[in-house]
């Protein structure tokens, strides 16, 4: 667990967290979704969608907590960077640069050299964030998003990449 004094406590979600976790992952994927991914994805990504996804990350998932509310999570999964979502009220404050930094040590710290994330095409705030942190845009890809009957929805996003040094 990193502490950063001050800021934010990065610590691993329990289960306890999950209805917080899915609370920021509902609005903070609107945010930096709509308008750019299938209609069809936004359809199935429902408020009552995201409590058993998040309740499945609880492994590899780590919270950022603000006195004691949960600002936002990341997860990690392989090699990539799967998830990380802050809360709108939350950003600018250094709550998702703590985020990734704890992201990047866990995926080292399991000897992943080089990790990946998917960004969507349109989220122009993320592209920014990602590349003032050092990871490269590696280029256009088609991620598939999970429905929740184990379809695939591709949605238009940007690979990112970052070598990490080994923990």
């Amino acid at each position: 667990m990193l502490v950063y004094p001050g800021v934010v406590r990065v610590r691993p979600m329990t289960p306890d967290d999950a209805p917080a976790v899915a609370d920021v992952w509902y609005r903070a994927w609107r945010d930096g979704h709509l308008g750019h991914v299938p209609d069809e994805l936004v359809a199935l990504r429902t408020p009552e969608s995201f409590g058993p996804r998040a309740a499945a990350r609880v492994p590899g998932t780590c919270v950022a907590d603000v006195d004691g509310q949960v600002a936002g999570f990341a997860t990690v999964v392989g090699d990539e960077l799967e998830e990380l979502f802050v809360d709108a009220g939350h950003r600018g404050s250094g709550v998702a640069a703590a985020l990734l930094a704890d992201a990047e040590h866990r995926l080292a710290a399991a000897g992943v050299e080089t990790a990946w994330l998917a960004v969507v095409a349109g989220n122009a705030r993320a592209r920014r964030f990602y590349a003032k942190q050092g990871w490269r845009d590696d280029g256009p890809f088609d991620y598939a998003a999970e429905g929740p009957d184990g379809t695939r929805i591709p949605v238009p996003c940007r690979r990112y990449v970052k070598e990490l040094r080994q923990a």
